[in-house]
């Protein structure tokens, strides 16, 4: 091409951008959903046909694409929207040949054409046209690692809450994880290569739905609405960014010139449910259930060939409830007697239900409106909401409802998505979006005060201090905001040139965050500790009151909000060249920064009263403020090969560097400190949070090699190795005035991006299809996870504690993740039984998690108590040192289609969740040895197990005793965790057409 082309090509592009920008788009930066279709042209000796004329054409847009293939007979059509198209090939002297091809987001078909003579009739070879998970086609072109998960997958398959997490399962070196915020009901996470889950990146339909403040998923989606789900693990393309650990990748379902849709409703009760047998032995009443899911969708012309739409809507029902164990029972009845006594000031009465309801309701909207403007240019619009309210959230087994909160979110996202082709080779995609998120919580009380009893704390709840009165909304893992708001504006333009041996992609990528703050808890709280139960106390009154005075601690004021404005932009650049006749190089390039990363409320860290008390004192912890990283180039390499010439086997590998600064919530508490302009220095005994100067945006160096082979079109196989290295992780460091610092000193909190972490993973993946009446997707994965930390070892993204400032990285400080599952099995398949009854099943299998177990004694004697490990016979524990017991879940579900005329199916069906009733507990397992029967005296020194209540009768401790399940971890942040659901049995209708 001459520089006057080029020039000419580059003033249409930006014409066509000034034009959009000017009509008032707003956009988005994102990862892109669009497939590929690759192919060679032979004759039928097997000898490359060149100039061959392409045409590629949408069955339900007015899609057309036109190319030729080159002197090797290779040809490509780029940037293509997920969808079915016909490709043609046409040849002077020969018969044409069509095939019919289905591309899913983000993956390419390979074509393999042989053109006949003229006088013969066409014949084209087309292998793996996907449909279902266990028939994805072989992609010799591209050296990302993916599964893609289909619209059928989605229908048939038992999912237990049918979230982004149950989906995503199905692809290997993923894994449940417990999501670190409760703020987001039922969106939970997915653990990538040993992760928290908080450093995946999602989209879908190309528009970015990322929690920057907590980091993982933000708006839900039903799966009615999903054409296809694509989950990615390793060697991104460069326009993918802000990920260090997986990808997700959704298409929604667009409307076609056929009326089609589907009504579905699921039933669930307390009758079909098996009783949790950790949070509600016998005898204790069993829960109130009760859980009814309707979802439609419905889709057509609205003018044919020219303007189609789509629209789905879900709503869940769900009563709940939290029914008290009888020692709760007994305690709050004890507590009861102790107000009525007056000795909880400003309460003389106590209300003890038998259970608490836990209502929760959720809707789910999404329409999408596709316009085929002509050939070259094509749009959809797509709206999505997602709107939930849940009472007496974050009330747990040992808590009344006191503690407790209304809860509500409302989530929308607008996108607007445009393809437009400048001539043959030159193409460009415009994607843009404007979201909201809105989350409030109000507490069922506002007393001024929280009690709290040991019996709170142990294995029977996580969430919090507090017994009786108001909740903080603070816990052993974080504190949960009562207001979060989120606004994005965001902007990407794509541009890409086909033709000859290279595919070369280019991009600008923006997003505009002019609101992401929230608010926390910030009221004057008196929280007061007993170090006995109430049962103790009612006969022993006189000693409540000294302990209500011993215990009482007094906290909050001033003001809990913290809020950013933050710019992204990213610029990348990428080349698929062909460099041999079955080898394609993808060699890539991007540069991501962020704008306002470290100012909050409008101001820079250098306001922050903690940061001025340290350069006042001359105290040289922290030498100056963060900056926004300008660092992060990531340059990517990879390479797909395939031998022979039959495209049935690939292998496939690469390296890259892959950034992401999401997680904001770790450090709030620096953005808090500079609400208001400083007003005087911290002293002695006060508190400050800073954020390291030397900051840099954390990354991991990724490299992996698999072999793809397909040995039929009903086998194929896949095994891949994948190494992640994790550098510049958040950690946060504790030093404590007259201990680590001068007496004269405040305590500090200093949050640095320090940490390091490793995963090594070997997956192995087969896939069957025998016709329509079996097909199986199986996949195993051989894994290790490591990282550094003190209580919590989480890989990547997490801010982990540090257990002695004065020794970052000392002994026993390193050790597994805290998601670190060395074995992983999970099957997924369907099989047609006679009588055409249809059994498909959804089946997890995995080894011990390891957890670690800390003590509330300064064992390092750092002056403080809150990261120190458990000694236990004489010997501090590691670093998640203990395992817990294997993980099983089987979900199965049993249908028959009972077809209604030619075009409507009704499929009855029964789900079975957890089939064998399994105790799962994954890594949630009693995590303080306060927690535990051990005398009060061997808290910094475990060493006797205690064998009565009142301790009076031990025996030596063993490891065994330290290994207790707790399980309200997972309730406390909704279904689909680690810790799993009891047996649960499901009744559904599906009718579609």
């Amino acid at each position: 091409m001459t520089v006057v082309k080029l020039v000419h090509v580059i003033r249409r592009v930006s014409a066509r951008v000034f034009a959009i920008l000017m009509s008032g788009a707003i956009a988005l930066f994102a990862q892109s959903p669009e497939a590929s279709i690759f192919g060679t042209v032979k004759d039928q000796s097997g000898a490359r046909v060149a100039n061959a004329l392409v045409t590629v054409e949408s069955r339900l847009a007015a899609v057309k694409r036109t190319t030729a293939s080159n002197s090797r007979g290779e040809f490509s059509v780029e940037l293509l929207a997920p969808g079915t198209y016909r490709v043609t090939v046409r040849y002077t002297g020969f018969e044409g040949a069509s095939a019919e091809v289905k591309l899913v987001t983000g993956a390419s078909q390979t074509l393999s054409i042989v053109l006949q003579p003229a006088a013969l009739k066409e014949s084209v070879q087309v292998r793996g046209t996907p449909s279902t998970l266990s028939s994805q086609p072989v992609d010799s072109t591209s050296s990302v690692s993916k599964t893609t998960i289909y619209a059928k997958d989605l229908a048939f398959l038992p999912l237990a809450n049918r979230s982004f997490a149950n989906i995503a399962y199905l692809a290997p070196k993923t894994a449940p994880v417990e999501p670190s915020d409760p703020t987001k009901a039922r969106i939970t996470a997915v653990s990538f290569a040993g992760s928290s889950g908080l450093n995946v990146d999602l989209s879908v339909d190309g528009g970015d739905n990322n929690d920057d403040y907590i980091g993982g998923f933000l708006q839900n989606y039903s799966p009615d609405a999903m054409q296809d789900f694509t989950v990615r693990t390793s060697q991104f393309d460069a326009d993918t960014s802000r990920t260090n650990g997986g990808s997700v990748m959704i298409s929604t379902r667009r409307g076609s010139d056929e009326w089609h849709g589907d009504l579905a409703a699921y039933f669930r009760q307390s009758g079909l449910n098996a009783r949790n047998t950790l949070d509600n032995p016998d005898p204790n009443p069993k829960q109130p259930f009760s859980r009814q899911n309707g979802a439609m969708g419905i889709g057509g012309p609205i003018v044919k060939q020219r303007l189609w739409f789509y629209s789905t809507l879900e709503y869940v029902h769900e009563d709940a409830s939290v029914p008290y164990s009888a020692l709760s029972l007994d305690e709050f009845h004890a507590l009861a007697q102790l107000a009525s006594g007056g000795l909880i000031p400003g309460v003389s009465h106590l209300d003890v239900p038998t259970s608490v309801p836990v209502p929760f309701r959720d809707t789910l909207f999404t329409t999408r409106l596709d316009w085929s403007q002509n050939e070259r240019s094509q749009w959809f619009l797509r709206g999505s909401a997602d709107h939930y309210e849940a009472k007496n959230s974050l009330v747990q087994q040992g808590t009344l409802p006191s503690t407790g909160a209304y809860s509500q979110s409302t989530y929308w996202s607008t996108l607007l998505w445009n393809q437009y082709q400048f001539g043959p080779r030159w193409l460009a995609i415009l994607t843009a979006q404007a979201s909201d998120f809105h989350l409030s919580q109000q507490r069922n009380s506002n007393l001024g005060f929280a009690l709290s009893f040991p019996f709170s704390v142990t294995l029977q709840t996580t969430s919090g201090f507090e017994t009786f009165g108001d909740n903080q909304f603070v816990t052993p893992i974080t504190a949960f905001p009562i207001r979060r708001d989120q606004q994005k504006y965001q902007l990407r333009y794509d541009v890409a040139r086909s033709g000859g041996t290279h595919f070369v992609k280019f991009g600008v990528n923006f997003i505009h965050e002019p609101v992401m703050s929230g608010e926390l808890a910030s009221n004057v709280e008196t929280l007061v500790q007993f170090p006995q139960n109430p049962s103790f106390y009612v006969n022993n009154t006189a000693q409540f009151q000294q302990d209500y005075a011993a215990g009482s601690t007094t906290s909050g004021g001033g003001s809990g909000v913290f809020s950013q404005s933050v710019r992204r932009l990213g610029v990348y650049a990428q080349d698929s060249w062909r460099f041999a006749q079955n080898l394609t190089l993808n060699i890539g390039v991007r540069y991501d920064t962020t704008f306002g990363l470290f100012r909050a409320s409008g101001r820079e860290q250098n306001q922050n009263p903690a940061f001025q008390t340290l350069q006042a004192l001359g105290i040289g912890l922290v030498p100056g403020v963060p900056h926004d990283y300008r660092g992060a180039l990531a340059p990517r390499i990879g390479f797909a090969w395939s031998p022979g010439g039959a495209g049935r086997t690939v292998v496939r590998g690469g390296a890259g560097l892959y950034f992401n600064d999401l997680t904001q919530g770790g450090w709030v508490e620096a953005f808090q400190a500079v609400n208001t302009p400083v007003s005087g220095l911290l002293g002695p005994g006060d508190h400050g949070s800073l954020i390291d100067p030397g900051y840099k945006t954390p990354y991991a160096l990724q490299a992996s090699l698999g072999v793809e082979r397909a040995f039929s079109d009903t086998w194929r196989f896949n095994v891949e190795y994948e190494h992640h290295q994790g550098v510049h992780q958040y950690r946060r460091y504790e030093y404590v005035g007259g201990v680590v610092l001068p007496a004269y000193s405040p305590d500090i909190s200093l949050f640095r991006a320090d940490n390091r972490s490793r995963y090594d993973g070997v997956s192995f993946q087969v896939s069957h299809r025998l016709s329509n009446r079996f097909d199986l997707s199986a996949h195993y994965t051989l894994a290790s996870a490591s990282t550094w930390g003190a209580t919590v070892g989480e890989l990547f993204d997490y801010v982990n504690g540090v257990s002695d400032a004065r020794r970052a990285f000392g002994p026993g400080d390193h050790g597994p993740s805290g998601e670190d599952v060395r074995h992983r099995l999970v099957l997924a398949g369907t099989l047609l039984l006679p009588g055409k009854i249809e059994v498909s099943t959804l089946s997890q299998f995995e080894s011990a998690r390891p957890f670690t177990l800390a003590t509330p004694v300064d064992v390092n004697g750092d002056g403080v108590d809150t990261n120190d490990r458990a000694v236990v016979n004489g010997r501090q524990t590691g670093l998640d040192e203990f395992r817990g017991t294997p993980f099983l879940q089987v979900a199965l579900r049993v249908s028959r289609p009972i077809r209604l005329g030619e075009r409507f199916v009704l499929r009855p069906f029964a789900e079975f969740f957890n089939l064998f009733n399994r105790l799962n507990s994954g890594n949630n397992y009693v995590g303080s040895i306060s927690s535990l029967p051990v005398p009060p005296s061997q808290l910094g020194n475990a060493t006797d197990f205690c064998m009565s209540a009142d301790c009076t009768s031990t025996r030596p401790l063993t490891r065994n005793d330290l290994r207790v399940p707790a399980g309200a971890l997972g309730d406390f942040f909704g279904p689909g965790t680690t810790v799993g659901i009891p047996f649960a049995a499901q009744l559904g209708l599906r009718l579609s057409f």
